[in-house]
């Protein structure tokens, strides 16, 4: 009887004599902890909305239960589909030109041989991460502008490019392409220093050349590192976050830009009166699509290629 309370002594001063000896490293992980407590798993409670015909006034103990009744709401909306719609385009469009440019960006810089040029080009593809948001879309306005837009004085025309539907897309795109590619690029040069270098030297001695080391070395090494950068890519399908389109949205653009995001935002806080539920219901579904969306990808990669986030 004596023995399991003794071992469960000395594990216990063991933990603890663990916690003393790193103390340091843990109050320097408090505030990290603290801020998601507080800002990220908290609020977490305020799902309960989207299951309530919540009354500011009434509070969450107060405002009756309706179950289902805002995501009913939310899917026979006949906005829902343009949404969606627009929603899963753009998602795609930036998946499809602004994961890959990172990438080859990376491929090319390891490739570069003068220092100078490679360390310059970093910085040059890195600087537009530090630019605000409203600053680019500002710039790209004035740029763009359909009478003294140099965009239009150069092509000799009038056009109204971010108000018309069909551009939006692209400009979105574009712009957010430009503003992370070297961000992210940052990433895939740190997993190609990590290679072994013995790789390339045994691929110099069977005769391959440049494309090829890059081909079958460069590319399989840092597959592990694409691979998880791809499964949080897909898990943000739904979550393009809505400053960027806000700024670009105009009345007349807006059956190309409203997506998810700015629907939750217009119904929560927009004009007229504020309908909470429907806009934490329309938060929740963009959530456990996202969910749903990361477990499924993390499954699939680890089956073809071994490596996911878990």
């Amino acid at each position: 009887m004596y023995k399991p309370f003794q071992k469960q002594s000395e594990r216990r001063q063991t933990i603890i004599s663990y916690l003393k000896q790193n103390k340091i490293f843990y109050l320097m992980m408090a505030p990290v902890l603290l801020y998601y407590l507080v800002f990220c798993y908290a609020p977490m409670f305020g799902i309960v909305i989207a299951f309530q015909r919540y009354s500011p006034i009434r509070g969450f103990s107060g405002s009756p239960w309706v179950g289902w009744r805002n995501f009913s709401l939310l899917f026979g909306s006949t906005d829902f589909p343009m949404i969606m719609g627009n929603t899963i385009l753009i998602s795609l469009y930036r998946l499809i030109i602004g994961f890959p440019a990172p990438i080859i960006l990376a491929l090319l810089l390891n490739e570069a041989r003068a220092k100078i040029f490679k360390r310059s080009i970093q910085t040059i593809s890195y600087m537009p991460r530090f630019i605000s948001t409203v600053v680019v879309i500002t710039i790209m306005a004035q740029l763009l502008m359909p009478n003294s837009g140099i965009v239009n004085q150069l092509m000799g025309t009038n056009i109204d490019f971010i108000g018309q539907p069909q551009y939006f897309k692209w400009l979105y795109v574009f712009t957010d392409t430009w503003q992370f590619t070297g961000f992210t690029a940052i990433i895939y040069l740190a997993a190609i220093t990590s290679i072994n270098q013995e790789l390339y030297e045994a691929a110099q001695i069977d005769g391959a050349n440049r494309f090829k080391q890059t081909w079958h070395v460069t590319i399989p090494g840092i597959l592990p590192t694409v691979m998880v950068m791809l499964i949080l890519n897909i898990g943000r399908l739904l979550s393009l976050g809505f400053e960027k389109v806000l700024l670009l949205q105009r009345p007349s653009n807006v059956v190309a830009s409203d997506i998810l995001d700015t629907y939750v935002y217009n119904i929560a806080f927009g004009g007229g009166a504020s309908n909470y539920p429907l806009a934490t219901a329309a938060g929740l579904f963009s959530a456990v699509i996202g969910m749903v969306f990361v477990i499924s990808s993390n499954a699939l990669a680890r089956r073809t290629t071994g490596s996911g986030i878990y």
